[in-house]
């Protein structure tokens, strides 16, 4: 079945762009497009999407305000959502990720990462454009002062798929790393989400570094 996509953006060039890169590939559709964050959220509601792909910078409803509301009470049940955008800006990026978004892409990063992010969405991964990834986990994430250590909250194991979530590893890299099946770390990771209360593996990732799992 092919991965359902719904495109935001202001500009009908970009929108335009993106619709012959997901309408190419034989895995994905375009189900919608929409100018605005009002219409997105609309979009989003009627078509239910797999995954969406938002720019912040809209009119009415910016991409970050679209997203939260999109996820508020979804539960994990929402569509996936992917922030693409030209502002490659501290403020955006935690801001998308903190709003439940999925990853975050630069508009100039190409067709091939662009495809990369929708179908990692897809199947409940992230992808965040490289020149962004650790320069926001260091230094978005302040340490947490007070509260329960990290080994206080998760397994040992756990804390060892948190470790290579925070480094940007895929799920295949982290079963190659711990030799366990692809499985059991999806498992350790639905178990770490549970645990801490985040919508996706960002936010576990944002809290390794807040922790020090990783550093």
């Amino acid at each position: 079945m092919a991965i359902r996509v719904l495109i935001a953006d202001d500009q009908e060039m970009v929108r335009a762009g993106f619709r012959a890169i997901i309408d190419a590939q034989p895995d994905m559709e375009v189900v919608a497009d929409a100018p605005d964050g009002v219409i997105a959220v609309a979009e989003a509601r009627r078509h239910k999407p797999d995954v969406c792909l938002f720019d912040i910078r809209m009119p009415r409803l910016d991409g970050l305000e679209a997203t939260r509301t999109l996820l508020a009470g979804a539960n994990g049940t929402g569509p996936r959502i992917v922030v693409v955008t030209t502002f490659d800006t501290d403020e955006y990026v935690y801001g998308a990720l903190r709003s439940g978004a999925t990853g975050f892409l630069l508009k100039d990063s190409g067709p091939t990462l662009l495809v990369e992010a929708v179908r990692a969405a897809a199947s409940g991964e992230s992808l965040i454009s490289p020149s962004v990834t650790v320069r926001l986990l260091e230094r978005l994430t302040e340490p947490v002062p007070e509260g329960p250590k990290a080994s206080h909250v998760l397994t040992e194991r756990e804390l060892d798929v948190v470790e290579l979530v925070a480094r940007g590893k895929t799920n295949a890299e982290i079963a190659e790393t711990l030799f366990v099946s692809v499985s059991t770390v999806k498992t350790h990771l639905e178990a770490v989400r549970a645990k801490l209360g985040v919508r996706n593996r960002v936010g576990i990732a944002a809290w390794a570094w807040e922790h020090g799992v990783v550093g």
